[in-house]
C-alpha cells in the first residue's frame, strides 16, 4: 500500500510539490485520465482503461555524462512524490542529442538511479522509456503544426535569426520565411529530414509571437538538421527535436500528471503549455495534459555539479576518474562509501521550495553518520603507526604467549557476534599515542620523568581496548633522534573483562593491533576536495581554492576480523572514523580501505 502522508505523525520538511499533488488529488484533476498500457498518442491512451496510478511523474536525464549528487535530489524528489501518492515514476532518457550522448551513460544513469533504491517497475510493466521512441510521433507533430499554420522552416542564419529575436527591451522582428504557406513548408520540412539540407541550413520553429514580453515565446525552434549518428537509432534521423519541444511532448505521451522540473525552465513553461494545448487541440494528445511544476535546486557546499567542470577535472587528471571518492558523482559518492539511505535522507531532509538552497556539506555527512552508527561493524586500525613493545611480556606470560581477545562487533548490537584477536608482545599504536614531552591534558603513553626535586614520576599507564593496562617505561630512537619504538611494561591482573580490570584506574584507552595478526591495508584519507564552499563563486577559477590536502594514503595495519571483508563493506574504525572497503581496489591479499567521514564534524565552524 502507498504510504499516505498525511497519516504520518512524523513531521515533514517543507515541500509545496505535496500540497498541489495533494490539491489535484482532492480535486479530481487527474481522474479522467485513461492509460493504453504504454506512451502513446491521444487515440491510444482514450482506447485503455482508466490509469491505475494516481499521479505519474519522470526523471528524464540526458545520457551525456554521470549523475551527480543534485540529480539524486531530482530522483529522490521525483520517485519519492510517486511513492507517497499512489503513482508510478518513469525513468526516461532525453536522448535528443546525437553528438553528446553515449550507451555507457544510459547504463551508468541506470545503476544509479537503482542502487539508490528505486525502479520503474508498475502494474506489471517497466516504465523505462527513451525520448527517441517518441521521434516518429514528433515528426507527426511537427507537420500538423505546419498544416495548422502554426510552424514554419526559416531559413535564416544563426547570426540573423538571434538579431532578429530583440532582446528584453526590443520586441523582436519576423522572419522573412514566415509568411510561407504550409504547403511550402511541408515541401522543405521534407527536405530537412531527407537530409538534402545541411547542417544548419534551416531551423523549424514555432509561429507564436515575436512580439512576446516572454522570449521563449518567439517563435522558438522545435527541429535542427545534425547529420550525426544517434546511439539508439542510428542513421535513421538527421533532423533532431530541440529539447523544448520534446520534452512536453514526452510527458505528454506518457501520461504524465507533474512535470516537476528546475526553477530554470519556469520561463520555457508558457511554451510547454501552448504546445500540448495545440496539439490536444489538433487531436493529437489526449487532455487532460501535464502540467509542469519548478522546484529550486540544490546546491551543496564544497562541491560543483557544472558537468563541463566535473570533466575538467577528470581530463586534467586531478582526480581519479568519474568515479574518485572526491567526486560528488553517484558513483564517486558510492565509492567514497556513502549510502543510498543517508543520500535519500539528505534529499528528503531539505524539502522542495521555489528557490535555490545551499546546504552545507556537514548534513550529508550528519545523515550518513546517522545511518552508519546503527549499521557499521567496529573495527581497530591503526593508521600511523609505531612499535610498542611491551619488555616484561615473557616474564609475564612465558615465551610465545598469545592473550586471546574479544570485543562486540557492534556494541548495540549482539546478534552480530563478537570478533577475535590476539595480544601479543609486540604491538602496533598510534603514533601521536606517545609523547615523550606531554602536554597538559594528555592522557596517553609518556615516558617517566624526573621532577626538578630529584624524585621520578614514573610513566603514564593506559589500558590497551579490550586487554590489559600498561605502563610507559621509555622508547628507543634512530640516529637521528626519531622514535622508533615505545616501551612499556604489563600491569598484571588487568585484563579487560576480569575482577582485577576496575582495580588499576587510568584515564587514557588506546587502540592498538597486535603486530602478529595484524593485516597490512592501503588506507586512503579523503576529504573535502575544495577549501572554499562556494568554489566557484562569482567566476572564481575553482583550482584555485584546491584542497592539496583531499587525499593522503597511509600504509596502516588492521585488526585480523577484516581479512575476509567484501567490497563496499562498510565499517567504523575506533576513534578514526568511518570507511568502507574499495568496490574497484579492495582484495583479501591486498585490503585497501577509504575514510568515508569522520566520527564528528572536523570542519565545523
Amino acid at each position: 500500500m502507498a504510504h499516505d502522508p498525511k497519516t504520518s505523525d512524523a513531521p515533514k520538511p517543507s515541500n509545496f510539490l505535496r500540497g498541489i499533488i495533494e490539491r489535484d488529488l482532492e480535486a479530481g484533476t487527474w481522474t479522467p485520465r485513461r492509460w493504453g498500457g504504454s506512451p502513446g498518442d491521444g487515440a491510444h491512451h482514450l482506447a485503455g482503461a482508466p490509469d491505475p496510478a494516481r499521479i505519474r511523474t519522470r526523471f528524464p536525464p540526458e545520457p551525456n555524462g554521470y549523475l551527480h549528487v543534485g540529480h539524486a535530489k531530482s530522483i529522490c524528489l521525483n520517485f519519492g512524490l510517486a511513492r507517497d501518492y499512489g503513482g508510478v515514476c518513469h525513468l526516461r532518457f532525453d536522448d535528443t542529442n546525437p553528438e553528446r550522448e553515449e550507451q555507457e551513460y544510459v547504463d551508468a544513469i541506470i545503476e544509479a538511479v537503482r542502487w539508490l533504491g528505486f525502479d520503474w517497475q508498475a502494474h506489471g510493466s517497466s516504465h523505462l522509456y527513451y525520448a527517441s521512441g517518441y521521434f516518429d510521433f514528433m515528426v507527426r507533430a511537427a507537420e500538423a503544426l505546419i498544416d495548422a499554420g502554426l510552424a514554419y522552416v526559416d531559413e535564416q542564419s544563426a547570426d540573423e535569426m538571434r538579431a532578429h529575436r530583440g532582446d528584453f527591451n526590443t520586441p523582436g522582428r519576423n522572419s522573412p520565411f514566415r509568411s510561407r504557406t504550409p504547403a511550402e513548408n511541408r515541401a522543405r520540412f521534407a527536405e530537412m529530414r531527407s537530409g538534402r539540407l545541411a547542417d544548419g541550413a534551416a531551423v523549424l520553429r514555432a509561429k507564436i509571437d515575436m512580439a512576446s514580453p516572454n522570449i521563449n515565446l518567439r517563435d522558438p525552434a522545435l527541429y535542427r538538421i545534425k547529420h550525426a549518428t544517434h546511439h539508439a537509432t542510428g542513421d535513421k534521423w538527421c533532423i533532431y527535436p530541440m529539447y523544448t519541444y520534446a520534452h512536453p511532448i514526452e510527458d505528454a505521451l506518457e501520461n504524465i500528471t507533474h512535470s516537476i522540473c528546475t526553477l530554470e525552465f519556469e520561463d520555457q513553461r508558457p511554451f510547454y503549455d501552448w504546445l500540448l494545448e495545440q496539439l490536444a487541440t489538433l487531436g493529437l494528445l489526449a487532455r487532460p495534459t501535464p502540467k509542469q511544476h519548478e522546484f529550486g535546486r540544490l546546491n551543496l557546499s564544497y562541491v560543483i555539479t557544472s558537468k563541463r567542470k566535473l570533466k575538467a577535472l577528470v581530463d586534467e587528471k586531478i582526480v581519479d576518474g568519474w568515479d574518485d571518492p572526491r567526486m560528488p558523482t553517484i558513483f564517486g559518492m558510492r565509492r567514497r562509501g556513502y549510502t543510498p539511505e543517508s543520500i535519500r535522507a539528505m534529499a528528503d531532509g531539505s524539502g522542495a521550495s521555489k528557490t535555490n538552497i545551499w546546504l552545507d556539506y556537514s548534513v550529508l555527512e550528519g545523515c550518513l553518520r546517522d545511518d552508519l552508527e546503527g549499521k557499521a561493524a567496529r573495527a581497530m586500525a591503526v593508521l600511523d603507526p609505531i612499535e610498542l613493545r611491551l619488555t616484561n611480556w615473557d616474564e609475564s606470560f612465558g615465551a610465545g604467549h598469545i592473550e586471546p581477545c574479544h570485543a562486540p562487533a557492534h556494541p548495540q548490537r549482539p546478534e552480530l557476534g563478537t570478533r577475535a584477536f590476539g595480544l601479543g608482545p609486540r604491538l602496533w599504536i598510534e603514533r601521536d599515542d606517545f609523547a615523550e614531552l606531554p602536554a597538559k591534558g594528555f592522557f596517553r603513553l609518556f615516558p617517566p620523568r624526573t621532577l626538578p626535586d630529584g624524585s621520578v614520576v614514573p610513566g603514564n599507564r593506559v589500558r590497551l581496548k579490550y586487554g590489559l593496562v600498561v605502563e610507559c617505561t621509555g622508547c628507543e630512537k634512530d640516529v637521528d633522534g626519531q622514535v622508533t619504538a615505545v616501551l612499556a611494561t604489563v600491569v598484571p591482573d588487568t585484563r579487560s573483562g576480569t575482577p582485577g580490570a576496575d582495580a588499576v584506574k587510568v584515564k587514557g584507552t588506546i587502540s592498538w593491533v597486535g603486530m602478529h595478526d595484524a593485516l597490512a591495508a592501503t588506507v586512503n584519507l579523503y576529504d573535502r576536495l575544495f577549501t572554499e564552499a562556494q568554489p566557484d563563486a562569482g567566476g572564481r577559477d575553482f583550482r584555485e581554492v584546491l584542497n592539496p590536502h583531499s587525499k593522503r594514503v597511509v600504509a596502516a595495519y588492521v585488526e585480523p576480523s577484516l581479512a575476509h571483508v567484501a567490497p563496499e563493506t562498510r565499517l567504523q574504525f575506533e576513534r578514526h572514523g568511518y570507511f568502507v572497503a574499495d568496490r574497484v581496489q579492495h582484495r583479501p591479499e591486498a585490503p585497501v580501505f577509504n575514510r568515508i567521514t569522520t566520527l564528528k564534524d572536523s570542519w565545523a565552524r
